[in-house]
């Protein structure tokens, strides 16, 4: 992608960003350099997100108010290896991608013509959305333990790469069941990522895609 791509969509930059970190999150384990590129990463996609917000309807502002703190929390939280710091940097991040996601639902929302830049924020918001609850997912383990369980070291607390995986399956409705939600807070995000999942697909999705088959169909009717 060149710079004239970026700029004019962000949103592939942004999709870009959070489908390469899941190549890279499998590396942060429980170590100090793992640590330090969860952080990275972190501070990356929260940069990212204010940016697709700027470039949408919704307000930049209140993404500056959420991000902020969120990195300095986390960068906090990397310095003084402070697992209560981070569950409060999770916690803000997990609130800005779900209003950069509805930034860009807002954006895709506007107007009755598709464009390439909303096929990108597409991708990009089914991944704010996905990472929003996994960060969630993170919050609530760490406020009710024993709240998740899995296949694997079933009575430990799961880690951030198993948070990410129960949600995309829940969001994508793929369900595949080897990370569960044992306590009723839990269950009841989960519950709420399935209802955004469907949601999703059904309002979202389904209406760009049937405006690019009006505008593909229109096109022939002129040829």
């Amino acid at each position: 992608m060149n710079a004239t791509l970026l700029r004019r969509h962000p949103s592939a930059l942004l999709l870009a960003a959070q489908l390469a970190s899941l190549m890279l999150y499998p590396l942060t384990d429980e170590n100090e350099n793992g640590r330090v590129l969860f952080g990275a990463i972190g501070v990356m996609v929260v940069s990212l997100s204010v940016w697709v917000v700027d470039r949408s309807p919704s307000r930049t502002w209140i993404a500056l108010l959420l991000a902020v703190p969120a990195v300095v929390l986390t960068v906090a939280a990397l310095i003084a290896d402070s697992h209560t710091l981070l569950v409060y940097s999770a916690m803000l991040k997990s609130t800005l991608y779900f209003y950069a996601a509805s930034s860009l639902i807002a954006y895709m929302m506007h107007d009755h013509r598709v464009t390439r830049d909303e096929y990108f924020a597409a991708g990009a918001t089914f991944t704010l959305l996905a990472w929003g609850f996994a960060y969630a997912f993170f919050v609530c383990q760490s406020w009710y333990p024993d709240s998740f369980t899995g296949l694997r070291a079933p009575t430990e607390p799961r880690r951030w790469m198993e948070l990410l995986f129960l949600s995309f399956t829940t969001l994508s409705g793929v369900g595949i069941g080897d990370v569960l939600p044992l306590g009723m807070p839990a269950r009841a995000l989960v519950m709420l990522e399935q209802f955004a999942g469907v949601g999703y697909i059904t309002v979202v999705v389904s209406r760009l895609i049937g405006l690019g088959m009006l505008r593909v169909a229109r096109s022939k009717l002129r040829h």
